[in-house]
């Protein structure tokens, strides 16, 4: 089967590209058709990231194990893209260069069944846009509940609080002044 995605360039103007690549082509194989379809050189770290329906970003699934132990986390290159996607799971996130983090939407937009004769996979199908000079900039934030938002410094504390030696001046008597360099 071939897998058709849809990855849209997370910026304020549309830059898409349409991919099609087969169901048994691993992630790393999606993550290098969308190095080459948006013209990166390839030389930067990646992840994907799996999401709910509303694009909220759950697993990460990076190009490298950075783990404390060789081989116990899952990478790219293990898993075939029908592991993680179907007609029912069709989102994923993909982060490119955690410096400048380019970020990218992908979705699976159509399951074909037919393998084109001739066509070589994974195929760039449709382009639409041109790549910014520079990746939009990111805002990460917290959700904080509207009870939770508070001032860091209001904090209920008044110097009573924060007296812990109750007033006993008695540990300036260490020598400290007498061993300063």
């Amino acid at each position: 089967m071939v897998y058709k995605f849809r990855v849209i360039l997370d910026a304020e103007e549309d830059v898409i590209r349409d991919i099609a690549i087969l169901q048994n082509d691993t992630l790393e194989d999606l993550h290098n058709a969308i190095v080459n379809a948006y013209g990166f050189d390839g030389l930067e770290v990646a992840s994907f990231y799996t999401c709910d329906d509303s694009w909220n970003q759950e697993d990460e699934i990076p190009m490298f194990d950075s783990g404390d132990v060789p081989g116990e986390n899952k990478i790219m290159s293990d898993y075939q893209l029908a592991d993680i996607l179907d007609a029912e799971n069709t989102k994923i996130i993909y982060v490119y260069d955690f410096i400048n983090m380019w970020t990218f939407l992908v979705e699976l937009a159509a399951i074909e069944t037919t393998i084109e004769t001739g066509m070589i996979y994974p195929n760039l199908l449709f382009s639409h846009g041109e790549m910014p000079a520079e990746a939009m900039e990111k805002h990460f934030q917290a959700d904080f509940e509207e009870e939770e938002s508070y001032n860091e410094f209001e904090d209920d504390l008044d110097e009573d609080d924060l007296d812990m030696f109750g007033g006993d001046d008695s540990f300036e008597d260490y020598g400290f002044e007498e061993n300063w360099n």
